[in-house]
């Protein structure tokens, strides 16, 4: 957005207005203190583990690349992503089930290898941050300074599975999360976590296509030629199974299922945050390490297997 200026005074337009309020709100709304036992332990920190109940069990031991560390008597235990305080627990309850009546058990993180989180598109100040402690989705876009002027009104978080090709991609309304009051929208980020937020005037769009993504709506466009934009279908989509969900000006979301010969496809055009899912007739035979799943809270999510990998 231009930003006109006459005789020394900035004159703001009602979008950079907008832009300003939001941001306010979101750093009001925004946790960034960091409790020590909070911190999200992972690959490579070294944790000081003591047994009050019995010496001899405590131990010094580092966080193996899958996650693991190994303990007296109970043998691994996975801490990776867990809090310190979580990892307590954890233990406690290992040692409970054969060997101690009532366990108290203390976790030290004496070298912290911070996971991290990645802030990408309309930021002030987008890039790569330390995730220490496990934060929501407001306490993450504060990191990054807030939004730009040209930022649209959601946030995508897209999530690694536990194999390569596998993850997720989380739809958030961020109006609808801080003018609404809708707690449920601020969801906790994971470490390895990649927050994107467009610009205004973009639609998203995955599923059975070529190159699914966020593109720019340039010129009026209509949702054949958006899918044109993405590449067109893949050779297992199936063209009468099209999702298209919406942002009303009420600030409700709008489902719709399409057909390629619906004739309302013909002269659907494509507004500001649509979101388009093209999908097969492998749709909803989601497969741990071999789909996406993408999620819209308050709306559900759509789970998607490529038949070719």
């Amino acid at each position: 957005l231009n930003m006109m200026m006459a005789e020394s005074h900035v004159m703001r337009t009602p979008e950079a207005r907008d832009s300003e309020t939001f941001n306010r709100d979101l750093l009001a709304g925004a946790q960034v203190n960091t409790d020590p036992a909070d911190l999200l332990l992972g690959t490579g920190d070294l944790l000081q583990v003591d047994v009050f109940e019995a010496e001899e069990l405590s131990s010094k031991v580092r966080v193996s690349s899958r996650g693991y560390i190994t303990l007296p008597l109970v043998g691994p235990v996975k801490v990776k992503g867990f809090s310190a305080r979580e990892a307590e627990v954890r233990i406690e309850a290992l040692y409970r089930e054969k060997y101690i009546k009532d366990p108290h058990v203390s976790v030290f993180v004496e070298e912290h290898y911070s996971q991290r989180v990645t802030l990408m598109g309309e930021l002030k100040n987008p890039g790569t941050f330390d995730y220490p402690r496990k934060m929501r989705l407001l306490d993450v876009l504060s990191l990054a300074g807030g939004l730009t002027e040209k930022a649209g009104r959601t946030a995508q978080v897209r999530r690694m599975g536990e194999g390569p090709e596998s993850g997720s991609t989380i739809i958030v309304d961020l109006d609808r999360m801080l003018q609404k009051g809708q707690d449920a929208l601020n969801i906790e980020i994971n470490g390895g976590d990649v927050i994107f937020v467009p610009a205004a005037g973009n639609f998203f769009i995955s599923g059975a296509v070529l190159k699914p993504g966020t593109y720019a709506i340039t010129d009026q466009l209509f949702l054949l030629e958006a899918i044109s934009t993405a590449g067109g279908f893949r050779p297992y989509a199936d063209p009468d199974n099209i999702v298209l969900i919406r942002h009303t000006q009420d600030g409700e979301r709008e489902v719709m299922e399409l057909a390629v010969d619906d004739p309302r496809v013909q002269q659907m055009e494509i507004q500001d945050r649509d979101v388009i899912i093209a999908k097969s007739s492998a749709w909803g035979k989601f497969v741990t390490g071999f789909g996406v799943q993408i999620g819209f809270p308050g709306v559900g999510s759509f789970g998607y297997q490529d038949p070719e990998r």
